[in-house]
Protein backbone atom coordinates (compact mmCIF):
# COMPACT_ATOMS: atom_id res chain seq x y z
CA UNK A 1 0.00 0.00 0.00
CA UNK A 2 0.90 3.77 -0.63
CA UNK A 3 1.08 7.06 0.92
CA UNK A 4 -2.44 6.51 3.45
CA UNK A 5 -4.52 9.72 3.47
CA UNK A 6 -7.94 10.39 5.22
CA UNK A 7 -10.96 10.04 2.76
CA UNK A 8 -13.56 13.08 3.96
CA UNK A 9 -16.67 14.49 3.09
CA UNK A 10 -17.78 17.31 2.15
CA UNK A 11 -17.92 18.63 5.54
CA UNK A 12 -14.17 17.31 5.94
CA UNK A 13 -14.86 14.88 8.20
CA UNK A 14 -13.50 11.60 7.83
CA UNK A 15 -15.11 8.75 6.56
CA UNK A 16 -12.21 5.90 6.39
CA UNK A 17 -8.33 5.75 5.88
CA UNK A 18 -7.20 4.97 1.94
CA UNK A 19 -4.72 4.85 -0.28
CA UNK A 20 -3.99 8.55 -2.15
CA UNK A 21 -3.71 7.05 -5.35
CA UNK A 22 -6.95 4.97 -5.24
CA UNK A 23 -8.20 8.49 -3.84
CA UNK A 24 -7.12 10.07 -6.74
CA UNK A 25 -8.47 7.18 -8.86
CA UNK A 26 -12.03 7.35 -7.21
CA UNK A 27 -12.43 10.70 -7.18
CA UNK A 28 -12.72 11.18 -2.86
CA UNK A 29 -12.07 13.80 -1.04
CA UNK A 30 -9.17 14.22 1.38
CA UNK A 31 -7.45 16.48 2.50
CA UNK A 32 -4.28 18.62 1.24
CA UNK A 33 -2.33 21.23 3.20
CA UNK A 34 -0.57 24.49 1.56
CA UNK A 35 2.29 27.08 2.52
CA UNK A 36 2.42 30.38 1.17
CA UNK A 37 5.91 31.37 2.09
CA UNK A 38 6.44 35.30 1.89
CA UNK A 39 9.97 37.30 2.69
CA UNK A 40 10.48 40.34 5.14
CA UNK A 41 9.70 42.26 2.21
CA UNK A 42 6.03 41.12 1.31
CA UNK A 43 7.11 38.70 -1.41
CA UNK A 44 6.21 35.43 -2.71
CA UNK A 45 8.33 32.23 -3.16
CA UNK A 46 7.37 30.62 -6.35
CA UNK A 47 9.25 27.40 -8.05
CA UNK A 48 8.77 25.42 -10.57
CA UNK A 49 8.35 21.38 -10.14
CA UNK A 50 10.55 19.07 -11.13
CA UNK A 51 10.21 17.77 -14.71
CA UNK A 52 10.06 14.11 -13.75
CA UNK A 53 7.27 14.92 -11.02
CA UNK A 54 4.11 12.55 -11.11
CA UNK A 55 1.84 15.99 -10.32
CA UNK A 56 2.02 19.30 -12.45
CA UNK A 57 5.99 18.28 -13.84
CA UNK A 58 7.76 21.54 -14.84
CA UNK A 59 4.61 23.98 -13.83
CA UNK A 60 5.13 26.74 -11.84
CA UNK A 61 3.77 27.12 -8.21
CA UNK A 62 3.25 30.19 -5.87
CA UNK A 63 2.88 27.35 -2.77
CA UNK A 64 4.32 24.41 -1.15
CA UNK A 65 2.47 21.36 0.61
CA UNK A 66 1.26 18.27 -0.08
CA UNK A 67 -1.18 15.69 1.43
CA UNK A 68 -1.87 15.71 5.33
CA UNK A 69 -1.11 12.11 7.10
CA UNK A 70 -3.60 10.24 8.32
CA UNK A 71 -4.34 11.36 12.21
CA UNK A 72 -2.34 15.21 11.41
CA UNK A 73 -3.88 18.69 11.28
CA UNK A 74 -3.88 20.97 8.37
CA UNK A 75 -1.58 22.82 10.47
CA UNK A 76 0.97 19.32 11.60
CA UNK A 77 1.20 18.79 7.58
CA UNK A 78 1.81 22.44 6.75
CA UNK A 79 4.87 22.71 9.55
CA UNK A 80 5.45 19.30 8.11
CA UNK A 81 5.62 20.31 4.00
CA UNK A 82 7.72 23.53 5.14
CA UNK A 83 10.55 21.56 6.71
CA UNK A 84 10.72 18.64 4.18
CA UNK A 85 10.61 20.56 0.80
CA UNK A 86 12.21 24.22 2.29
CA UNK A 87 14.18 23.16 5.12
CA UNK A 88 12.98 25.52 7.28
CA UNK A 89 11.18 24.98 10.86
CA UNK A 90 7.94 27.15 11.24
CA UNK A 91 4.66 27.59 12.20
CA UNK A 92 2.62 28.36 9.46
CA UNK A 93 -0.78 30.01 10.15
CA UNK A 94 -3.61 28.86 8.92
CA UNK A 95 -5.95 31.10 6.65
CA UNK A 96 -8.60 29.14 5.27
CA UNK A 97 -9.61 25.94 3.69
CA UNK A 98 -11.77 25.28 0.70
CA UNK A 99 -13.25 22.23 -1.25
CA UNK A 100 -11.24 22.75 -4.75
CA UNK A 101 -12.56 20.50 -7.95
CA UNK A 102 -8.79 20.24 -8.16
CA UNK A 103 -7.51 19.57 -12.03
CA UNK A 104 -6.50 15.91 -11.19
CA UNK A 105 -9.11 14.93 -8.13
CA UNK A 106 -11.74 16.64 -5.76
CA UNK A 107 -9.92 17.48 -2.42
CA UNK A 108 -10.48 20.10 1.20
CA UNK A 109 -6.99 22.42 0.26
CA UNK A 110 -5.83 24.05 3.79
CA UNK A 111 -4.24 27.35 2.76
CA UNK A 112 -1.53 28.69 5.28
CA UNK A 113 1.17 31.68 4.80
CA UNK A 114 4.21 31.68 6.86
CA UNK A 115 6.93 34.50 6.89
CA UNK A 116 10.68 33.11 5.89
CA UNK A 117 13.57 34.71 7.12
CA UNK A 118 16.21 32.08 7.24
CA UNK A 119 18.21 31.46 3.90
CA UNK A 120 15.56 28.11 1.99
CA UNK A 121 17.10 24.78 1.42
CA UNK A 122 14.89 23.54 -1.17
CA UNK A 123 14.47 19.79 -1.24
CA UNK A 124 15.40 18.72 -5.24
CA UNK A 125 12.55 16.35 -5.20
CA UNK A 126 10.29 19.05 -4.93
CA UNK A 127 12.12 22.69 -6.07
CA UNK A 128 13.46 22.68 -9.29
CA UNK A 129 13.82 26.50 -9.42
CA UNK A 130 12.95 29.23 -6.83
CA UNK A 131 12.49 32.93 -6.48
CA UNK A 132 11.09 35.73 -4.71
CA UNK A 133 8.58 37.44 -6.53
CA UNK A 134 6.21 40.97 -6.05
CA UNK A 135 2.96 40.21 -6.16
CA UNK A 136 2.34 42.14 -9.43
CA UNK A 137 5.29 39.50 -11.03
CA UNK A 138 3.45 36.46 -9.21
CA UNK A 139 -0.34 37.55 -10.91
CA UNK A 140 1.52 37.53 -14.04
CA UNK A 141 3.19 34.03 -13.69
CA UNK A 142 -0.01 33.10 -12.61
CA UNK A 143 -1.88 33.76 -15.76
CA UNK A 144 0.68 31.60 -17.64
CA UNK A 145 0.17 28.08 -19.17
CA UNK A 146 3.05 26.78 -17.23
CA UNK A 147 0.92 27.41 -13.28
CA UNK A 148 -0.40 25.17 -11.54
CA UNK A 149 -4.39 25.05 -12.47
CA UNK A 150 -5.39 24.59 -8.75
CA UNK A 151 -3.00 27.07 -7.32
CA UNK A 152 -4.16 29.85 -9.68
CA UNK A 153 -7.40 29.54 -8.00
CA UNK A 154 -5.99 29.35 -4.38
CA UNK A 155 -4.36 32.49 -5.27
CA UNK A 156 -7.23 34.46 -6.62
CA UNK A 157 -8.93 33.05 -3.18
CA UNK A 158 -6.11 34.52 -1.21
CA UNK A 159 -5.86 37.98 -3.13
CA UNK A 160 -9.68 38.37 -2.22
CA UNK A 161 -8.85 37.59 1.40
CA UNK A 162 -8.07 40.92 2.58
CA UNK A 163 -10.97 42.75 0.63
CA UNK A 164 -13.96 40.38 1.92
CA UNK A 165 -12.63 38.52 4.66
CA UNK A 166 -12.35 34.71 5.10
CA UNK A 167 -13.17 32.59 1.92
CA UNK A 168 -16.46 30.39 2.80
CA UNK A 169 -14.96 26.87 2.56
Amino acid sequence: MGELVERVDEHDQVLEVVDRSEAIRQGWLHRITTIVCRDEDGRFLVHRRPADDSRFPGQYNWMLGGAADVGESYEEAAARELEEELGVHAAPKFLFKFLCSGAISPYWLGLHEAVITVPVRPSDQEVAWHDWLSETDLEALAQRQEFVPDAREAFDRYRNLNRTGPPQS
